[in-house]
């Protein structure tokens, strides 16, 4: 069983909600905190508490118990110093883990230094995913898990059909590895997934393929 962890979202602007309701869906207690009435009475019915407060008080943010949460979610729209002055009295509390949405790289640089666990530039990220989409249709998503490396979904390469993985040999041959195939099924059955595929599947027509590998090399199979 997934273990159940605790969240705080600060700030529920769209980013903010959204990351709140989807934590409470899949099962995690979730305060969530805006120090406006109508975000905290819209996230009222996906959080396990929504309260208006101001999360740039040292002493209210103590009060709500910030030191018991596993992990905190600051996203307090463009008030770079409003997020910085949270983050920093987070580290103070004690929070292990501080995600914080900055909106410059100098923004994040300096949440970094104050206490940030993680920075993340959500407009920057998507654009970026857009533009991988558009520069190559068949990748389906891309998601980059450590610098320099990422995990790709796309359609099998019209050269790779026919072929068994052993065949093919994109580890050899191109550098990357392919950890899941999804294979499309007859009418509504759902897909069948096939994880850390054995070297003699054959690759078919409509197959998803999941890979992993450096970007550079990954940017290479995705013009095949």
């Amino acid at each position: 069983m997934k273990k159940k962890r605790y969240f705080a979202i600060i700030g529920l602007g769209s980013f903010g909600y959204h990351v709140a309701k989807r934590l409470y869906e899949l099962g995690h207690d979730v305060i969530a905190l805006d120090h406006n009435k109508d975000p905290v009475q819209s996230i009222k019915d996906f959080s396990t508490q929504a309260i208006i407060a101001d999360a740039s008080d040292k002493e209210t943010l103590s009060s709500l118990g910030m030191k018991d949460v596993d992990v905190a979610v600051v996203s307090l729209g463009d008030k770079m110093d409003t997020s910085s002055l949270v983050t920093l009295y987070l580290k103070e509390l004690g929070v292990k883990e501080i995600v914080v949405k900055a909106l410059t790289l100098d923004h994040g640089i300096m949440l970094e230094l104050i206490g940030a666990t993680k920075v993340i530039f959500p407009e920057r990220d998507i654009a970026i995913r857009t533009a991988e989409r558009l520069s190559a249709p068949n990748i389906l998503d891309q998601i980059t898990f450590l610098e320099g490396y990422s995990v790709v979904e796309l359609d099998a390469p019209k050269e790779l059909l026919g072929k068994t993985l052993k065949e093919a040999n994109v580890r050899a041959n191109y550098g990357i590895a392919i950890v899941v195939i999804k294979r499309k099924t007859l009418a509504d059955l759902p897909a069948k997934v096939i994880i850390a595929p054995h070297a003699d599947e054959r690759i078919t027509e409509g197959d998803l393929l999941v890979i992993i590998g450096e970007d550079e090399k990954l940017n290479t199979f995705k013009l095949l």
